[in-house]
């Protein structure tokens, strides 16, 4: 058995305050743009474009409206949750070296898409694996990655030229860090702790959570 993938895997992070800054390789950037490419899709239909964003104006526009959504939320807490939440860094955009921004194109490849006739979304879980084999593949290659979704699709898609019905569905901070934390950030913030695995795994048929 070959360990290194589920070292991998287990030392992933969503990562927000250790990116150095330091320059991604052009080679080790194909690459983890490769392995992105790589994923499986519904159809082999392929549904996700990647849009390499380094340039530091577009960078803070995104940020200052990822920092707005975060008020927004923000302003819904009260209590424990809301001190939770105010200790909370949400994204890297500014430290991070660059920023990578995955989309789906429900479109790509109709007017049959194999596999797709029954469940509409199969397209965007493609999309979605294309996301995890970029993650991991970029932990393999000692870069972090952090996903920020504190933005509203419609508003990406013009700061960014994405066509209408073409979805924005993850702005990716990537780049060099210091180190990965061994918990998680929201595990060590106390604003949830992991689930056991005994929990999710069910024999047969769903079971009810205990009492």
């Amino acid at each position: 058995m070959n360990t290194d993938l589920y070292d991998v895997i287990h030392r992933r992070r969503d990562v927000r305050g250790q990116f150095t800054g330091a320059p991604v390789p052009d080679d080790t950037l194909h690459r983890i743009l490769a392995a992105a490419h790589a994923a499986p899709s519904v159809g082999y239909s392929q549904p996700w474009d990647f849009i390499v964003v380094r340039d530091p104006e577009t960078r803070h526009r995104f940020h200052e409206h990822v920092s707005a959504e975060r008020d927004t939320f923000a302003r819904t807490l009260t209590g424990e949750a809301a001190e939770r939440f105010a200790r909370i860094k949400i994204d890297g955009v500014r430290e991070s070296t660059l920023s990578i921004v995955v989309t789906y194109d429900p479109t790509r490849g109709e007017p049959a898409v194999l596999g797709r006739h029954a469940i509409a979304d199969t397209g965007l879980y493609s999309a979605c694996l294309a996301i995890e084999n970029l993650w991991l593949a970029a932990t393999a290659e000692g870069l972090g990655v952090g996903w920020v979704s504190f933005y509203r699709e419609p508003w990406l898609a013009e700061l960014l030229g994405i066509p209408a019905g073409i979805r924005p569905i993850a702005w990716l901070c990537v780049g060099p860090v210091t180190h990965l934390e061994k918990v998680p950030d929201l595990a060590r913030h106390g604003w949830r702790q992991k689930r056991p695995l005994a929990e999710a795994i069910h024999a047969e048929r769903w079971r009810p959570a205990a009492d």
